[in-house]
């Protein structure tokens, strides 16, 4: 079984080891460093290239934020998962438009916290029940015309944009400007925030 190679990014010293204890008891983790700011967490990723980082988000000198925008610039699939104390729709909402791929709570059990990595790991996001809730009162409504819904509905199906056009029998190029338009009135930055936004607040449904 394929070890994942994991960064700890946490400035206060007993939640850290706390962390550490928590998942280096799992056969799959391998912790790969350790850093308790944030300045600190970035130069590290860039020596070890972990497979996940767990930051949490008030940290000195560079905040989490910060950390998240800069690794997924310099390093675009970089694999982040946020834990914090922080439940404000706010916070858990600019951690997913800067790049975090999973939000948790510091009370979530060891297991929730396995899952959030090994899901993040395979490239898939994680965002428990009320992170969602939280994502939803962020986001403003939205009214969508009949053909965008089922160009949403299409995405939220993970199919392409030539895909779609197949579906829906109509122009590739019709259908770049019908995501555009979704993902505008959404407020979303990519297919995958636009799939949370709409499963959350029942525009569509999977079956």
């Amino acid at each position: 079984m394929k070890q994942i190679r994991v960064l700890l990014i946490e400035d206060h010293f007993l939640a850290r080891m706390a962390l550490h204890s928590v998942l280096s008891g799992h056969s799959q983790i391998r912790i790969i460093g350790e850093a308790s700011d944030g300045e600190a967490g970035i130069v590290m990723y860039r020596q070890h290239r972990p497979d996940v980082v767990v930051l949490d988000l008030r940290l000195p000198r560079v905040s989490g934020f910060e950390v998240i925008i800069e690794l997924r610039k310099e390093f675009p699939s970089a694999r982040i998962v946020v834990l914090s104390n922080y439940t404000g729709s706010e916070d858990i909402y600019r951690a997913v438009r800067s790049g975090a791929m999973a939000y948790l709570t510091k009370d979530a059990s060891g297991e929730e916290l396995l899952n959030a990595i090994q899901n993040v790991d395979r490239g898939l996001r994680y965002l428990p029940h009320v992170a969602l809730d939280r994502l939803a009162e962020r986001m403003p409504s939205v009214e969508l015309t009949p053909r965008e819904s089922e160009v949403l509905a299409c995405i939220t199906q993970g199919r392409s944009n030539r895909e779609i056009a197949e579906e829906l029998r109509i122009a590739e190029k019709t259908v770049r400007i019908h995501v555009s338009s979704v993902l505008d009135k959404m407020g979303a930055r990519d297919r995958t925030q636009a799939t949370i936004y709409a499963l959350q607040r029942g525009l569509i449904h999977l079956d």
